[in-house]
C-alpha cells in the first residue's frame, strides 16, 4: 500500500498540534499528537487522548500545508514529531505525515507505547511501512513508578531510543541537556507540553484565568 503524499481525503484525528516546539525532540521540531491510544498506561502523560473520540479531525493535505508553512518560516526545523494517543494506531495519516516530512529533509521521531519488537511482529503492512520512515523510536509504556532522571524528552527508565536511521547522530549532546516544559496562552487556554514530571497530566488546556488572576496548576507532559 503506497499513500499518496497528500490526499485531502485522508483524515488524522488530532488532539494538539505545536508548529514549533523544542520539547519533543532534538532541534526545532513540528509535533504532533493523535486523538485515541488502545493501551491503558497507568500513570499516563496525556490521559485525555486516550479516547478514539475527540480532538480535531484535519485532512492530510492541510496538515501537509502547515508542516511546509513551517518549515519556510523556521528554515532551522530539524523534523517532526508524532505523539499521543498511540501514532502505530492511527498508522495511515503517521505513515502519510512522516513522508511529507522526509520530502521536506526533515527528521521523523515517534513515541510509542509498544515495543520495538512488538510493531516488528504486526502483520499490518501499513504498520510496517511507517515503521520503515522513522528515524528515531522511543518505544516502551509510560511506568510511573519509573521516572527518567537522565535522558531529556523519555519519559520513563524502561523506555528506549533507537536509531532506526543514519539520518540522527545517537551521539547528539541535546539528549542530555535538562529537561524543558513550554507553556503558550492559545485561544484563551492555557497549552503546556515537554517534560513529563511524575504527576503529569498531560498537555492539556486550562481556561484564560480571570483578569488579575494567574494558575499554579501547571505540570508537565
Amino acid at each position: 500500500m503506497n499513500l499518496p503524499l497528500t490526499a485531502d481525503d485522508l483524515q488524522a484525528r488530532v488532539a494538539q498540534l505545536v508548529a514549533c516546539t523544542e520539547a519533543e525532540g532534538p532541534g526545532k521540531r513540528f509535533a504532533l499528537w493523535f486523538q485515541g491510544c488502545p493501551l491503558r498506561c497507568p500513570g499516563c502523560c496525556n490521559p485525555e487522548m486516550l479516547l478514539f473520540e475527540g480532538g480535531t479531525p484535519m485532512s492530510l493535505g492541510t496538515l501537509a500545508a502547515q508542516l511546509r508553512q513551517t518549515r519556510e518560516h523556521h528554515p532551522d526545523l530539524e523534523g517532526i514529531t508524532l505523539l499521543g494517543g498511540e501514532p502505530f494506531a492511527h498508522a495511515p495519516a503517521a505513515l502519510a505525515l512522516a513522508r511529507v516530512a522526509h520530502a521536506l529533509d526533515l527528521s521523523v521521531m515517534v513515541f510509542s507505547g509498544h515495543t520495538l519488537e512488538e510493531l516488528r511482529a504486526q502483520p499490518d503492512p501499513v504498520r510496517q511501512q511507517l515503521l520503515g520512515e522513522i528515524d528515531i523510536l522511543v518505544d516502551g509504556p509510560y511506568l510511573r513508578e519509573q521516572p527518567e532522571t537522565h535522558r531529556r524528552w523519555i519519559g520513563s527508565a524502561n523506555q528506549r531510543i533507537h536509531h532506526l536511521s543514519a539520518r540522527c547522530d545517537p551521539a547528539d549532546p541535546r539528549w542530555f541537556l535538562p529537561n524543558t516544559l513550554e507553556i503558550r496562552l492559545q485561544d484563551g487556554a492555557v497549552l503546556v507540553n515537554g517534560f513529563p514530571a511524575r504527576a503529569a497530566v498531560g498537555l492539556w488546556k486550562r481556561p484564560r484565568p480571570p483578569r488579575g488572576e494567574t494558575s499554579s496548576e501547571l505540570s508537565g507532559k
